[in-house]
């Protein structure tokens, strides 16, 4: 699947190749996000890779994707096909003329990215895979899932939910890889699943609900992060500045994440959602099926509201500040920044 600027002057040069996820039983866009990829100009190519991705689309439309196969007619049913249809992929977005995937568009940087499990793939990709073969892509985006362990030339950037942070033990920051912890955001959260909703309505006839332990769906916006993250790791690519380094999650003696008095996560990059909160967002939830990754949402109390903003103006103020703060770190881009001191005014 491609998406693409319409036109060329709107495109900023940079591919956002994604290993779609397919956790779910079909392939899942996860790191698609209309506003941001566009506003900023990316081109976004999904592709499928794995064989369940691929058998879901065969079975939903047979007329339009029957043809297709990743299995080397069933000699592969592994997926061990999945790393050289991933690197095809970015040839094709490369390659000029008639047949590029980005029709007018000429590329300047490939990145690779993936979300959770698609992470996981691609850590393998550049682990074992990479070294044997040649570099097509300029930088790898690791995103809510693990990270390479070897040391390559192509830059990695590892960007976590508080979900997905479960030790204190982590990877040093390097020349080559940089790790982002985000502060009461969730694996899985409010945005992912409001965007997924319909479509799957519309797809499968229905959108799965869940029974979690506790509210689900972290109202914190990781994808705001993700949004600076895709500019850093293009710079680094592209002209060799690396991303800024950014605080760790704190943990607890026994071992279990840091939590001040509201409960909320320390440390990590901290947006205005957390710094200047509301609510209660946490990366933590239990129950049945996926609720473990959508993290928690509970708004606050009009007698805790009262308490830390004695007026509206007060919380407008801590939002602003607060995202003042990440725009200049570079965890967050200025539009973001806005958008949030709106939403704050109008509450």
């Amino acid at each position: 699947m491609v998406r693409r600027p319409a036109s060329p002057a709107a495109f900023n040069g940079t591919v956002l190749t994604e290993w779609q996820n397919v956790t779910a039983g079909y392939d899942l866009d996860a790191l698609w996000h209309t506003d941001l990829i566009t506003r900023a100009g990316y081109a976004w190519v999904g592709v499928s890779a794995q064989r369940v991705g691929v058998d879901q689309l065969r079975g939903w439309s047979p007329a339009r994707y029957g043809g297709l196969d990743v299995t080397g007619g069933g000699r592969f049913t592994a997926d061990q096909l999945s790393y050289d249809v991933f690197s095809q992929a970015a040839k094709a977005i490369r390659r000029p003329g008639q047949r590029s995937l980005l029709g007018r568009l000429r590329a300047d940087t490939v990145l690779a990215i993936g979300a959770s499990q698609s992470a996981g793939r691609l850590t393998v990709y550049y682990d074992a895979v990479l070294p044997q073969i040649e570099s097509v892509f300029d930088g790898y985006g690791q995103i809510v899932g693990s990270a390479p362990t070897r040391a390559g030339a192509e830059p990695v950037f590892q960007v976590l939910s508080e979900t997905d942070v479960r030790s204190p033990a982590r990877p040093a920051d390097t020349d080559r890889f940089r790790r982002w912890e985000v502060a009461g955001s969730a694996h899985s959260g409010w945005f992912g699943y409001d965007y997924r909703r319909p479509l799957l309505t519309r797809d499968l006839g229905t959108a799965p609900t869940y029974r979690c332990d506790r509210p689900p769906y972290s109202r914190v916006p990781l994808h705001h992060v993700l949004a600076a993250a895709y500019d850093h790791l293009t710079r680094w690519a592209e002209r060799g500045v690396a991303p800024p380094t950014a605080p760790p999650l704190e943990f607890a003696s026994d071992g279990s994440k840091a939590r001040d008095e509201l409960g909320l996560a320390r440390g990590g990059i901290r947006l205005s959602q957390v710094a200047a909160p509301t609510a209660l967002n946490t990366g933590d939830n239990s129950g049945e099926s996926f609720c473990r990754l959508f993290g928690t949402h509970v708004p606050f109390g009009e007698a805790t509201l009262d308490r830390l903003y004695p007026s509206h103006g007060r919380h407008v103020s801590a939002v602003a500040r607060a995202d003042a703060r990440n725009v200049k770190a570079g965890y967050l881009l200025p539009a973001d920044a806005r958008q949030n001191l709106l939403d704050a005014a109008r509450r």
